[in-house]
């Protein structure tokens, strides 16, 4: 007697969840950076003590001085988790061969960069409400609304270019020389962008060379915001920053081809 043939109902695997593999990615690099705090203190730090130096201690009391200090240091408040956070971290991770594990793992495309820049984005904007909460508390500061929003825009938006600078180092360099690589970018190019003093107190050589680096280019947008520079050649800062995000970030995406 034949069997009666049986309807094979096929097996349905269940779709991935792209939205929450993307936020358990960020979640672990959260993890990842509250258990390493000898590297997130000093990127929430620096960025406070230093104002509270220049721009509250030793200002006295001009507004155009303290606007001008806020502007810029936030700014350089976004520098460091976002070159450290790439930097640093890819290094080491690429060199312990977690990069080649990511690789294999079912996760979604770009769900390793999205966490870090995540948590780059979240350092820039804690950094930010500190040194808001500074200016207007001990700095004199006073600005409109749209004035504070404008400014936490380009804080947050802020963190790309420095991220894929970043993200550069961190795929060619070893994991014990990216720290200093990233060392002699970040302090210099702070300095040398106009961050902790006008670029009209410093030598003239230096306001010649300071249009090379980014952060300039973003100091300028912040500038624009608080008045303290002319509204004039947004697009082209824009462009500039732009440009530059794409060939940091075209370059370490064919390092980290050739590294397998």
């Amino acid at each position: 007697m034949n069997a009666i043939a049986q309807p094979v109902t096929p097996v349905r695997t269940a779709s991935p969840n792209l939205l929450r593999s993307y936020v358990l990615e960020a979640r672990s690099e959260f993890l990842r950076v509250l258990r390493t705090p000898s590297s997130a203190v000093p990127t929430l730090l620096f960025p406070p003590l230093f104002y509270l130096l220049f721009g509250v201690l030793l200002n006295r009391g001009s507004a155009a001085a303290a606007h001008y200090l806020f502007a810029t240091y936030s700014v350089f408040g976004v520098m460091a988790p976002s070159l450290y956070g790439f930097g640093v971290a890819v290094a080491i991770e690429r060199e312990r061969g977690w990069l080649a594990l990511k690789r294999v793992a079912p996760m979604p495309p770009g769900g390793y960069l999205l966490a870090k820049l995540a948590m780059a984005m979240l350092f820039g904007l804690i950094v930010f409400a500190v040194l808001a909460a500074m200016a207007v508390g001990l700095g004199g500061g006073r600005l409109g609304l749209g004035q504070w929003l404008e400014l936490g825009a380009i804080t947050l938006l802020g963190v790309l270019p420095f991220c894929a600078l970043g993200l550069m180092i961190g795929s060619k360099a070893n994991a014990n020389a990216a720290p200093a690589f990233v060392n002699l970018i970040f302090l210099p190019m702070a300095f040398l962008s106009g961050l902790w003093m006008p670029l009209s107190m410093l030598p003239k050589f230096v306001s010649q060379i300071a249009p090379l680096w980014p952060a300039y280019h973003l100091s300028q947008l912040a500038l624009m915001v608080v008045g303290q520079v002319p509204v004039a050649g947004i697009v082209g800062h824009l462009l500039w920053l732009a440009g530059f995000s794409a060939i940091c970030f075209g370059i370490a995406r064919r390092w980290l081809a050739r590294a397998g």
